[in-house]
């Protein structure tokens, strides 16, 4: 995989961000395997589609590309809050794309996919609406908030200037696929958190009573529910189920 942009292809463009959006989405096109079927055959829909920027040929998964000069950082900016929100319920959500690059050199520093069944309200963020002198008076964004996310629904295809193997990435995407069976949102939201709070162990064994450590943290995302350690239960117990987790016994979960 080469890890340099094609400077040549934005000679023509005076405006900077239509040059990085042609630059990008050509080594995207060129470059990026489908991670949820591992073919190459991706495709480029027309400027200006209000949804997504690429969709597999062979399997029709949709692909939003963000790109960014500085580090990923923890937010992303995206369009519409309203908008956002609309497209999580529906069936038209795409797969995220986040690509950062080197402006000096044109190197592609990191390029990971994010999939769509991560996507829950929680991590969008409403900004404040533009002032009424702007052009679009009173129109309101979001960001996408990145470390609301777990750490497994970050996938890399190239890691700190480093290609990943092609069968991780697949493994990866496979891994997490369960969630999308989950089609109410509220439910989905309780396994990312769980799921959240076995990564911030930092081990990928740990006990029923470590997870209980993060009852008054899950207390207060779902305010809700007054039973949180039943819900650490059953969130483990899916997890497990899904095939996510391992019973190891005695109390104790496995991360596969």
């Amino acid at each position: 995989m080469k890890l340099t942009l094609d400077k040549k292809l934005g000679e023509n463009y005076s405006s900077l961000s239509q040059r990085a959006r042609v630059l990008t989405e050509a080594w995207v096109g060129d470059s990026i395997f489908c991670p949820n079927c591992g073919q190459s055959d991706i495709g480029r829909y027309e400027n200006n589609r209000p949804v997504a920027d690429f969709y597999c040929k062979n399997c029709t998964e949709d692909y939003e590309l963000k790109s960014k000069k500085e580090s990923i950082g923890e937010k992303v900016v995206d369009g519409a809050y309203r908008t956002m929100l609309e497209r999580l319920t529906g069936n038209n959500n795409p797969n995220i794309f986040l690509l950062n690059y080197d402006p000096k050199s044109f190197a592609v520093v990191d390029f990971l996919v994010i999939p769509k069944h991560f996507f829950v309200p929680e991590i969008i963020e409403k900004r404040k609406p533009l002032a009424p002198t702007a052009r679009r008076a009173g129109w309101v964004g979001c960001n996408i908030l990145l470390n609301h996310i777990p750490q497994t629904g970050k996938i890399f295809f190239v890691r700190n200037r480093r290609v990943e193997q092609k069968k991780k990435v697949l493994a990866e995407w496979k891994k997490t696929l369960f969630l999308r069976d989950e089609k109410e949102v509220s439910a989905k939201g309780w396994l990312l958190d769980t799921m959240r709070c076995v990564e911030k162990l930092g081990r990928p064994e740990f006990t029923l009573d470590e997870v209980y450590v993060f009852e008054t943290e899950l207390g207060k995302i779902h305010p809700e529910n007054r039973h949180i350690k039943d819900k650490i239960r059953q969130q483990l117990q899916v997890l497990r189920d899904k095939g996510y987790l391992e019973f190891v016994g005695r109390g104790r979960y496995r991360v596969r």
